[in-house]
């Protein structure tokens, strides 16, 4: 069936292991030949970083009782040749459960108990207060205590009504809704609000992050979960039984949580799941897959995706098959053709859009450094003429040449006010910016919608308050874009200016692109926009629900302005960096050409020794470029070139 999503993630972690090697040796290189300023060794750490802490987050969604938990086993923990999560009958994910892995955080589940939805903090505060959590350590060598650990995550409280109406498990308006009440009158709802388990599985261990979803009541009631971390997901199964096809309650989560206008369909994948309940002995193998074919066609229709991506298996088959290393029960499972899809689709996309980063950093990086070359080649051929210049020349005139490189210095010393005067301009536009994207610009809209959302009545036009919103903050996006324009346009003079009257080399940096920070906003407002249809109106009614849902809203956001800042501080530090490098260099060439006047004034065959430097330096220059453009040529390398040389001796340091 080709590349396994194991196997491909394997690879696609052996890949990112290489490429942060090779990065390490690239930065030791340009450090060693002086050629890593301020903003180069910024774009080498931020890409270190990128590759290093890159996360693939794979979610499963499904209403209750659809195997959602077995498929988990049957991909991802089958070697452990058991359930590791709670997939048994009665047993099922009650909270949201995150698998990943942190080298920092020894092997625990960490459980956030319900009672903290009545506070006002998102879920990502409460993640930045372990203490507040129930940590269960977790032994990765004993299948059998992870299982019986695994297990909490499917614990259940009884309540009363009122305590289940205040954590958004009972809705007085929605009585279809609502769970059955016990004889006492108590309601059954999850113990904990959320779980994060932390294990050095392999895959977890590569970046692999699994996001356990329960069903469409928990998915509603928890804001952050439907706007923040599902949509984030960079590939998105929903499970339906293979049995009883799209339910009224499947089609809920679907519409409501899942399909946007701009479907990617590479990401989101539908898993028919339980197949094997449609082996039936009293029918042919042909009228199995028939029936099997049927449902496939009607699930795909219902949901509105195109049928390739309605995958049919049966997770349980696919883990027995795997467990007892049965080939031919794996696949009948059809196990082997999700795994394919995943890691085409998955895998894939992630791969193409991280090189594609990757791809653009390294180029701008070689081009800085190639620069920084470049100047040092343009001080040396001026260097060479001048000191060609004064070959059979008396004592006189090279005193004369000697006073002549003082008064340039001089001259030269000057310019630093004007440079200064520069800088205080860039930065005085540059607090226009940050203040635009800052975290107090973003705190007053929300502050504003949570007032606006406040009001008696608004209900009807939560829409039209989040729409004016979101206009805002694209406007702020297009005002910052203006101001950067006004700074680009600020730079690109001076440095024409100072290229002209010093002889420098000066290059504006590539403005920061802020249309794309506004697609990112459009993509949050839909996955907000889906939340506030009518299914959800009571809940809104809800001051508490409606505050929930902004500060979600504020988390989400935070991640899109801080990413748009980061660009706006390297900008800034490329631009910086640039003059300071420029600077340097040109300070350092008129000591240069002074020793050298000393030098010849001390012997006669000083210029010649001179000349013979220069040419040295000046092949030196060369083999650097080309070493230059040999370590980032490996780095630019696709990933199957880059693992296959991560085989062989590493680099040598040149």
């Amino acid at each position: 069936m080709g590349t396994s999503f194991n196997e491909q993630f394997d690879q696609h972690g052996a890949w990112r292991r290489e490429f942060a090697l090779r990065l390490k040796l690239l930065s030791e290189w340009l450090k060693d030949h002086d050629l890593l300023d301020a903003a180069i060794e910024e774009r080498l750490k931020r890409l270190e970083s990128q590759v290093r802490s890159d996360k693939v987050m794979v979610a499963f969604v499904a209403e209750f009782s659809r195997g959602k938990s077995e498929l988990i086993n049957s991909i991802f923990f089958a070697g452990y040749k058991r359930r590791i999560m709670p997939a048994s009958a009665g047993r099922t994910t009650m909270c949201p459960t995150e698998l990943g892995y942190d080298a920092e955080v020894p092997p625990c589940l960490r459980l956030l108990p319900i009672e903290t939805r009545l506070q006002p903090q998102p879920l990502m505060e409460w993640r930045l207060a372990p203490e507040k959590w129930t940590r269960v350590d977790l032994d990765v060598n004993d299948s059998a205590q992870l299982a019986q650990a695994f297990e909490k995550v499917s614990e259940v409280r009884r309540v009363s009504k009122d305590e289940a109406r205040a954590l958004g498990f009972w809705h007085d308006d929605t009585p279809e809704d609502n769970p059955l009440p016990a004889p006492d009158g108590t309601i059954e709802i999850p113990k904990w609000r959320h779980a994060l388990i932390n294990i050095a599985h392999p895959l977890l261990k590569q970046g692999l992050v699994i996001l356990d979803t329960p069903g469409l009541n928990a998915i509603g009631a928890e804001p952050e979960l439907t706007v923040n971390l599902i949509p984030q997901a960079h590939a998105v199964v929903f499970i339906l039984a293979a049995d009883t096809g799209v339910t009224k309650s499947d089609l809920a989560i679907w519409k409501d949580h899942l399909i946007t206008d701009t479907e990617d369909g590479a990401s989101h994948l539908v898993v028919l799941n339980k197949i094997d309940t449609m082996w039936d002995s009293l029918s042919t193998p042909t009228q199995v897959q028939a029936q099997i074919d049927r449902q496939r066609s009607t699930s795909a229709e219902v949901l509105g995706v195109a049928r390739d991506r309605v995958i049919p298996v049966s997770a349980q088959k696919g883990l027995v098959a795997k467990v007892n290393n049965d080939a031919q029960l794996l696949a009948a499972s059809q196990l082997p053709v999700l795994e394919k899809a995943l890691s085409e689709g998955v895998m894939g996309q992630r791969q193409r859009i991280l090189r594609g980063a990757i791809a653009t950093n390294i180029t701008e990086l070689r081009t800085e450094a190639a620069r920084a070359l470049n100047i040092r080649r343009r001080d040396l051929a001026e260097q060479m003429i001048e000191l060609k210049g004064l070959r059979g020349k008396n004592t006189s005139v090279i005193r004369h040449m000697r006073l002549r490189i003082e008064q340039e210095q001089r001259d030269f010393d000057v310019s630093g006010a004007k440079i200064h005067a520069v800088r205080s301009v860039h930065l005085k536009l540059l607090r226009e910016v940050f203040n635009l994207l800052g975290t107090a610009t973003m705190k007053k809209e929300m502050q504003e919608l949570t007032d606006q959302l406040r009001q008696p009545g608004i209900k009807i036009g939560v829409r039209r308050a989040y729409s004016l919103t979101f206009d805002r903050l694209r406007e702020g996006l297009r005002k910052a874009q203006t101001t950067s324009g006004e700074i680009q346009s600020m730079l690109t003079g001076t440095f024409r200016q100072l290229n002209a009257e010093y002889g420098f080399s000066l290059q504006p940096p590539k403005e920061p692109e802020f249309a794309r920070y506004e697609r990112d906003l459009d993509v949050v407002e839909r996955s907000h926009s889906q939340y506030l249809g009518v299914g959800n109106a009571l809940r809104l009614a809800q001051p508490e629900f409606a505050d929930r849902l902004v500060r979600a809203l504020a988390t989400r956001l935070r991640v899109v302005y801080e990413s748009a800042l980061g660009e706006v501080e390297l900008w800034n530090k490329a631009a910086a960096a640039q003059l300071d490098a420029q600077l340097r260099e040109r300070r350092r060439n008129f000591t240069r050409r002074i020793e050298a006047i000393e030098r010849i004034q001390q012997a006669a065959s000083g210029l010649d020794d001179r000349i013979g430097e220069i040419q040295s330096q000046e092949a030196s220059i060369d083999e650097l470029e080309a070493k230059l453009g040999e370590l980032t040529g490996h780095l630019l390398a696709p990933p199957a070139a880059l693992a296959a040389e991560g085989a062989q001796p590493e680099l040598q340091r040149a």
